[in-house]
């Protein structure tokens, strides 16, 4: 989860004024569509085969592009792996930027992040085999990831935010962790998502339907608000 940009008006630029946009180069352009289609072919096959089984060969298959290609742009199988992880992370933090969170309604905007990370989730189930993928391996790729904690900061930032915002106002605790808070929503809607076929089989229920969906995302809401709410 990200935190949304701070709002501020800029002057406006004329067209006089503005510099003349660099041009990117035929091959530049080649080079960055290459690179582009290997990362979405290894993200499809990663999420599929697991990291064994989604071998180079298998992914400049899909790419139609060559086995030498991975490792010049990426370096290695696991160099290429880390950064279809770091590309899902970036991706779900340049959704959340899309959110308008309005500090003066805390309760509200906390909805929306429970809102917004069960949508995203059920949404985009690639992102969760490729976090059951490193969790079997213990998170090994991800450790070597320079840019990880990138993603993790700001989400807990906005969290924090939002709950200063409704101790001030006196509708929240204060002796809340954001840490948790993120970590109470992570877990209940990853679990969920997760575990949907085992549970569905499990419960004899479909838990992949719409209206289990919204359930599950309600009682979520209602867990999150009663556990930092003063009166809820």
């Amino acid at each position: 989860m990200a935190t949304p940009p701070a709002r501020t008006s800029k002057p406006r630029t004329t067209a006089a004024k503005r510099a003349p946009a660099k041009r990117t180069g035929v091959r530049e352009q080649a080079a960055q569509t290459t690179r582009d289609n290997i990362l979405r072919a290894a993200t499809k096959v990663f999420a599929r085969y697991g990291y064994e089984g989604g071998s180079v060969e298998k992914i400049s298959q899909s790419a139609k592009s060559f086995d030498r290609m991975i490792y010049y742009y990426f370096g290695s199988k696991e160099g290429l792996f880390i950064e279809v992880l770091e590309d899902m992370y970036r991706r779900m933090n340049d959704a959340e930027l899309e959110l308008d969170l309005d500090l003066e309604q805390p309760v509200e905007s906390l909805k929306d992040v429970i809102r917004f990370v069960v949508t995203y989730y059920s949404k985009n189930p690639e992102f969760i085999t490729l976090l059951n993928t490193e969790n079997l391996h213990r998170g090994k790729h991800i450790s070597k990831s320079m840019r990880a904690r990138e993603y993790s900061s700001p989400a807990i930032a906005i969290i924090q935010k939002l709950l200063e915002s409704g101790v001030k106002k006196k509708v929240f605790r204060a002796d809340i962790s954001a840490r948790n808070v993120y970590l109470l929503i992570a877990a209940t809607g990853y679990f969920y998502i997760s575990n949907r076929h085992t549970l569905s089989a499990f419960l004899g229920e479909d838990l992949q339907t719409p209206e289990a969906l919204a359930d599950w995302q309600a009682f979520i809401t209602s867990t999150v608000l009663r556990t930092v709410m003063l009166n809820p």
